[in-house]
């Protein structure tokens, strides 16, 4: 009795059960494309901050995904998880619902800082060097999460399949960004980019909602992620560029700004000022810097005139300080005291006396960049031959199943595929009600170095096998390796929980 209704619920477990559907398999590699040296303004795309938001789009987050201002890769990638029956993305569902912060420009702005602060694939643990900020640290449990989806979508795959249209845009970003990054170090003499140990780091991502600039600066890490703009926000990317350079040297000089700091209180009195740099006088007037670099770069002095407007009451001084430095040698981490030290407090304050302070900060918006129209994800080989088999278990179709498992043997000679192949035959023999072959194909299975979800379904079968022969402990043994997983679904988790309970309801009624 106990058998018949096992090997029933195998039958209805098998046609139900689905590995992932998968993305195509690697293409042949691309062209290399030169990009700045790392510590000079480095350009690149980034496999885990695609993954989290490849994540959140299955989950949900849609922000301007109908926006003619959106890259078309958005549209396709979050098609193409609505068409598979992940288990992942019913909890990134929840996941996203539930971490929706009021603010809807913090919900894309939180889940870039938790990537950038991962660890990445596999387990996309958040790196442990220092405190989390807040916006990350909200997003508790993510990781498993995160590392779940990634297996269980092949996120590897397609990621190698969507590189054309990153490099597209990255291609657009490579002459600009060197040329922002190569006149910066001309001006402030920089012989090289920064300081040893520390980092700057331009990412290009095309799946966040259009226009936005985001900008990190982690303990010496300093990150600037863009998506899609017609008008490349280079003068964003500069900035940042100027804070990793310039930071450290106003933090090393903090003592000689501190004797300047009689002008901060002219500063509070600027409505546009934002209360950061109210309260940290060495921050303002590093910003102060900045932008009078910025204005001095660009001969456009009315930029130096509204940053004084909106609070950054040392622009004009260190604006008039900075002529001095372009005639002389030395860099600006050294000549730094001196460009301090000539500024006349007196002068400015009386100065400072007739600003007209701007009640808002002016803000400069971005456009899309034209993008190429994105190619549906298409499965080819071995992938596609294995979905074609997933597609006609569920129609319990065996023969196909059987032929399309078989064919995806002799197209690939990759161990994991193998795996999803021989779980695939193992499930048709279960429709076929010949539990020898299954209990056979899936322990062929543990021997191909499965993918985690594969391997989970696998044990939870072998499991199931093992108690409709009465074999409890080795049942009970599978059960347990089945929860051992990690990432293991909820579904193989509340199947294998379900056995082991069964057992001893079963040793109970014998007893």
């Amino acid at each position: 009795m106990v058998r018949g209704v096992l090997i029933g619920g195998l039958v209805a477990l098998a046609a139900l059960a689905q590995t992932p559907a998968r993305a195509p398999q690697a293409p042949a590699p691309k062209p290399q494309v030169a990009k700045p040296q790392p510590g000079q303004g480095q350009l690149d795309s980034n496999e885990t901050l695609f993954t989290v938001l490849a994540a959140i789009h299955a989950g949900g987050y849609n922000a301007e995904i109908d926006s003619a201002s959106s890259h078309p890769l958005r549209k396709t990638v979050r098609d193409h998880f609505a068409k598979l029956d992940l288990e992942s993305v019913a909890a990134l569902k929840r996941y996203v619902r539930d971490h929706k912060p009021r603010d809807p420009n913090a919900e894309l702005s939180q889940y870039i800082s938790w990537a950038l602060l991962s660890t990445g694939p596999p387990s996309f643990a958040l790196k442990t060097d220092f405190p989390a900020p807040p916006d990350a640290a909200s997003l508790d449990n993510f990781a498993l999460l995160i590392s779940q989806f990634y297996q269980e979508a092949n996120i590897g795959a397609i990621w190698k399949q969507v590189q054309p249209y990153y490099d597209a845009e990255i291609d657009r970003y490579h002459e600009p960004v060197t040329n922002a990054v190569l006149q910066v170090n001309a001006y402030l003499r920089n012989v090289t980019s920064g300081y040893v140990g520390r980092r700057f780091q331009v990412y290009v991502d095309v799946l966040g909602a259009p226009n936005q600039v985001q900008t990190r600066n982690y303990v010496d890490d300093y990150y600037v992620v863009v998506t899609p703009a017609t008008e490349m926000p280079i003068d964003d990317i500069r900035h940042a560029y100027l804070h990793y350079l310039l930071d450290p040297v106003g933090i090393k000089y903090s003592d000689d700004l501190k004797k300047k700091s009689a002008l901060n209180e002219y500063a509070q009195n600027a409505p546009a000022l934002s209360e950061l740099y109210k309260g940290d006088f060495v921050l303002m007037a590093t910003e102060s810097l900045l932008k009078a670099i910025e204005g001095r770069l660009d001969k456009k002095p009315q930029h130096i005139q509204q940053a004084l407007q909106e609070g950054f009451v040392l622009a004009p001084a260190f604006d008039e300080r900075l002529a001095a430095f372009e005639r002389q040698e030395q860099a600006m981490r050294l000549y730094f005291p001196d460009l301090v030290a000539g500024i006349d407090v007196k002068r400015e304050q009386r100065r400072l006396e007739s600003v007209q302070f701007a009640n808002d900060r002016a803000v400069r918006s971005i456009k899309r960049a034209p993008a190429p129209e994105p190619k549906p994800v298409e499965l080819t080989g071995a992938a596609k031959s294995l979905d074609q088999a997933e597609q006609a278990i569920v129609k319990r179709d065996t023969a196909a199943a059987k032929e399309a498992a078989l064919r995806a043997l002799s197209e690939t000679d990759q161990q994991p595929l193998h795996a999803r192949a021989y779980y695939g035959l193992a499930r048709v023999a279960i429709l076929e009600r010949d539990p020898e072959t299954a209990d056979r194909f899936f322990r062929k299975v543990l021997e191909l170095q499965p993918d985690a979800p594969t391997k989970s379904w696998s044990l939870l079968y072998l499991g199931k096998l093992a108690d409709s022969q009465g074999e409890s402990d080795e049942a009970h043994e599978f059960y347990q390796q089945a929860l051992a997983v990690a990432g293991v679904s909820d579904q193989v988790k509340t199947e294998a929980q379900k056995g082991l309970k069964d057992e001893f309801l079963r040793k109970q009624e014998q007893k």
